[in-house]
C-alpha cells in the first residue's frame, strides 16, 4: 500500500510540475500554496444515521475537511458530518483524533466540526481568502482525501464562478433545503471525487477560497466568502439565523424590457409578504431600500441571501409596480425555520417519525401539530395495523388524547405499554392528505429478554439419520432397502456407547420395518421415537457393511432446541443472542465446558453491525470477563448501559478463529 501511495504522490507531483510548466506557473509557487493549507488538511471518518424501512439505521463515510483555528475547528460539508453520531479525523500528521459536531447549516451545505483537544494544543490552521477576487482562468488547487485515500492535490482553473443548476436538472436538495437557493458555485476543473466533500479549493496565494462539494463533470465548490461566514455564525451561535417573508420570484420575462425588478410568482398565505399585501404579476422593484434586478436565473440566489441576511422582526419597506403604478408596502420578517425536523424512531411502532416543521406543514396545507411518518417497518405494528399505516402518514392521536408532536407520542406509547405482556391494541387515528383515518394497531414494548415456551421433553434417540429411499439404498449396496442411514452418532450418549455408527442404516425398530418414501422425511424416525417413554430400550434393526444386526439403545431425554434456549436482545447496539444449544455443541464439536452466548441476529446499520460482529459468532467475554451464558451476558450489557463506556470489548470464537471486536457506540441517543 505505501508503495502504491507513494506512485500516487509521484503522479500527482508529476501532473502539477507539468500543469504549472504548461501554465508558466513555477512548481516553487504551487508547492509554497499548498504548504499552508496541507498542515489543516483534515480527512474525515464518519459513523452517521438516516432512516430507512422504520428503522434508524447507522452507516460510515468518508470526506474532507480543513482547520479554521488555532482551536480545532474543522470546516467541511454538512452531508459529511451533519447525520453524524461519531467522527473520527487524520490530520496531516497521520494522527487520528476524535472530534464533535459544533453546528450545521444545511442551506450551505457547511458544517463545523472540533476537533478534540483535552491537552489545549494549537492546531495549524488555514486562512480563507476573498472568494469574490476569483476570475475565470484563475488557477486553483482542489485538496482533500479523494475515495478516503490519504491527503491529494489536484489543480485546475475556475472555469466559472456563478453556476446555478439549469431548469432541465434536478434541484440538489439536502433534508429538504435547496442548497441552490442560496448557492452560486465556482466551477473549476481540479478533479474531485467522492471523499473531497468538504476539502478546500485554494488559490495560489494559499488561502481556502472554496469549499468543494458538488462534481458533475465539472467540480463545484461553494464560494468561500458565504462558507467563512456560514462557518463564523456556527462557532458564534450555533446556527444560522435568516429572514423569511414567504415570497416568491422569478427572472423577469423578456417581454418587460430593460428595466429593473423581480417578477413576483407568489405569496405564502400569511407570510409577512402575503399579509402586505404582495401579489403574483407584481415586479418587486427594491427591497429594504435596495434596488432589485433579477433577469436570470443566477441572480435568484444574490436576492434569497439579501432578504435572508435581514436581521429577524425588522421591519422593511417594499416597493412593487403593479398595473403601470408603484406601491410602497411593508412587511416585518419572520425567523426562517428548517425545511425538516429530525426523524426519530418509533420502535413500539415499527416506524420513522418527525415533528412537521411550519414550511413542511404549510406545503402540507394543513397545521403542525401531529406525526409525520417518514418510513415503515415491514411486519411491524404500523404496517400491520388494517389499514396500514404509510409513509406521508400523520398520526393525530392515540385513542382519546391528542397526538401533539413526536416526544408526546413517545412518552404516551411508553405509558400505555409499560410492563405488559401482551400486544396492547390502540386505536390511533391518522390523516391522509384530506383523509382522516382511524386503524387500531397493537403496540407492544420491546423485549429484551424473551425465555421461550418449553414444550415436555420426550424419548429421543442420541443420533441423528438421514431418510434414504428404496432407489438410494439400492445405489449404496445396503441389503436390507430402504431405512434411515446415521450421519452422526452424539458423543458420550446411550447410542454411542451402544455401539451405532456413522453410516449405519437402521432399518427396524423393534422388529418393525421402517422405511422413508422420500428423502424429505427428515423428521420420521425421530416422530416414531418420540412416541415411545424417555428411558425405554428400544431394539434397532441395524444394516452394516459386514452385516446385520440388532441394537439395543437407550432413549434419553430429548435436549432442549434452539428455537426454546433462553434469549437476550441488546436494543440500543441492535443484535440477539441465545445460550448454546446442544445441537450447537454437536455441530461445533464444542466440549460441554466451552460457554458463552451465540450471536443469532444483527441488525443491519446498528452499532453492532459497525463493529462487524456476525451471526454465529459465539461471544465468550465482555471486557474481558467471561460471559457463561445469556443471564450474565444481560447483565455485562445493562452494566455497559449504565456506565457508557467509550468502547466494549467482545472477545468472540468464530469458525476456529478467536478474534476481539470492539464496538464504539453514541451513547447520546440512549434512552
Amino acid at each position: 500500500m505505501k508503495r502504491f501511495l507513494s506512485a500516487i504522490a509521484c503522479i500527482a507531483t508529476l501532473l502539477l510540475s507539468g500543469a504549472a510548466q504548461a501554465a508558466d506557473i513555477s512548481l516553487e509557487a504551487v508547492e509554497a500554496a499548498i504548504a499552508r493549507v496541507k498542515p489543516a488538511l483534515v480527512r474525515i471518518h464518519v459513523v452517521a444515521v438516516s432512516q430507512r424501512g422504520g428503522r434508524e439505521v447507522k452507516f460510515e463515510s468518508f470526506g474532507s475537511g480543513a482547520i479554521i483555528s488555532p482551536e480545532g475547528h474543522v470546516v467541511t460539508n454538512h452531508h459529511v458530518a451533519g447525520n453524524a453520531r461519531q467522527i473520527f479525523c487524520t490530520l496531516s500528521s497521520r494522527e487520528e483524533v476524535e472530534a464533535d459536531l459544533v453546528a450545521t447549516d444545511t442551506l450551505t451545505d457547511i458544517a463545523i466540526i472540533k476537533l478534540r483537544n483535552p491537552d489545549k494544543r494549537t492546531f495549524p490552521a488555514a486562512a480563507f481568502g476573498d472568494s469574490a477576487a476569483l476570475r475565470v482562468g484563475t488557477r486553483v488547487l482542489a485538496m482533500g482525501s479523494p475515495l478516503a485515500l490519504s491527503q491529494s492535490v489536484t489543480m485546475g482553473i475556475v472555469s466559472n464562478t456563478e453556476i446555478v443548476f439549469p431548469r432541465f436538472m434536478s434541484r440538489m436538495t439536502l433534508d429538504g433545503e435547496d442548497v441552490g437557493s442560496i448557492v452560486r458555485w465556482i466551477g473549476h476543473d481540479a478533479a474531485i471525487f467522492g471523499g473531497n466533500s468538504g476539502g478546500p479549493l485554494v488559490n495560489l496565494a494559499g488561502e481556502i477560497v472554496g469549499i468543494n462539494e458538488v462534481d458533475l463533470g465539472l467540480s463545484g465548490a461553494i464560494p468561500g466568502n458565504l462558507a467563512k461566514e456560514v462557518a463564523e455564525k456556527l462557532i458564534r451561535a450555533g446556527k444560522v439565523m435568516r429572514s423569511w417573508i414567504g415570497l416568491d420570484i422569478q427572472p423577469l420575462p423578456d417581454g418587460t424590457g430593460t428595466q429593473p425588478g423581480a417578477l413576483v410568482s407568489g405569496t405564502i398565505d400569511g407570510s409577512p409578504a402575503g399579509k402586505a399585501g404582495l401579489l403574483p404579476g407584481d415586479v418587486l422593484l427594491s427591497f429594504d431600500g435596495h434596488p432589485v434586478s433579477v433577469r436570470f436565473r443566477e441572480e435568484i440566489p444574490i436576492f434569497n441571501r439579501q432578504v435572508m441576511d435581514i436581521p429577524v422582526g425588522k421591519e422593511v419597506e417594499v416597493v412593487v409596480a403593479r398595473n403601470g403604478k408603484k406601491s410602497t408596502m411593508r412587511m416585518t420578517t419572520e425567523e426562517r425555520e428548517n425545511a425538516r425536523e429530525k426523524a426519530v424512531e418509533l420502535p413500539m411502532w415499527g416506524v420513522t417519525a418527525r415533528n412537521l416543521s411550519r414550511g413542511a406543514a404549510r406545503e402540507m396545507k394543513r397545521d403542525a401539530r401531529g406525526v409525520l411518518v417518514t418510513t415503515v417497518r415491514q411486519g411491524g405494528p404500523a404496517w400491520q395495523a388494517r389499514p396500514r399505516i404509510a409513509e406521508g402518514d400523520v398520526i393525530v392521536a392515540l385513542g382519546d388524547n391528542e397526538a401533539v408532536s413526536v416526544e408526546a407520542l413517545a412518552e404516551m406509547t411508553r405509558s400505555l405499554v409499560a410492563g405488559r405482556k401482551d400486544p396492547l391494541p390502540v386505536m390511533v387515528t391518522f390523516e391522509r392528505r384530506r383523509e382522516r383515518l382511524v386503524a387500531l394497531v397493537r403496540l407492544e414494548e420491546e423485549k429484551e429478554s424473551q425465555d421461550q415456551g418449553i414444550e415436555a421433553r420426550k424419548a429421543w434417540l442420541p443420533a441423528a439419520t438421514q431418510p434414504l429411499t428404496r432407489e438410494s439404498a439400492a445405489a449404496l449396496g445396503v441389503p436390507g432397502g430402504a431405512g434411515f442411514r446415521v450421519t452422526q452418532v452424539y458423543k458420550r450418549h446411550s447410542a454411542d456407547t451402544a455401539g451405532l455408527r456413522v453410516g449405519d442404516v437402521v432399518v427396524a425398530l423393534d422388529g418393525e420395518k421402517v422405511r422413508p418414501t422420500s428423502a424429505d422425511e427428515t423428521d420420521a424416525l425421530p416422530a416414531i421415537i418420540r412416541q415411545y417413554r424417555t428411558g425405554a430400550v428400544v431394539l434397532l434393526g441395524v444394516q452394516r457393511r459386514e452385516g446385520g444386526l440388532d441394537i439395543p439403545v437407550t432413549l434419553e431425554v430429548s435436549p432442549t432446541p434452539p428455537a426454546e434456549m433462553k434469549r437476550y436482545r441488546e436494543p440500543f447496539l441492535d443484535f440477539r443472542v441465545r445460550d448454546i444449544a446442544f445441537i450447537d455443541r454437536a455441530q461445533e464439536d464444542w466440549p460441554d465446558s466451552r460457554e458463552g452466548v451465540l450471536v443469532e441476529t444483527v441488525g443491519e446499520g446498528g452499532w453492532a453491525a459497525l463493529a462487524e460482529l456476525a451471526v454465529g459468532d459465539l461471544i465468550a467475554s465482555v471486557d474481558g470477563r467471561p460471559v457463561a451464558d445469556v443471564a450474565a451476558f444481560e447483565a455485562a450489557m445493562r452494566k455497559a448501559r449504565a456506565e457508557k463506556p467509550e468502547r466494549i470489548m467482545l472477545q468472540v470464537l468464530r469458525g476456529i478463529h478467536t478474534l476481539f471486536i470492539e464496538i464504539a457506540p453514541d451513547w447520546t441517543g440512549l434512552k
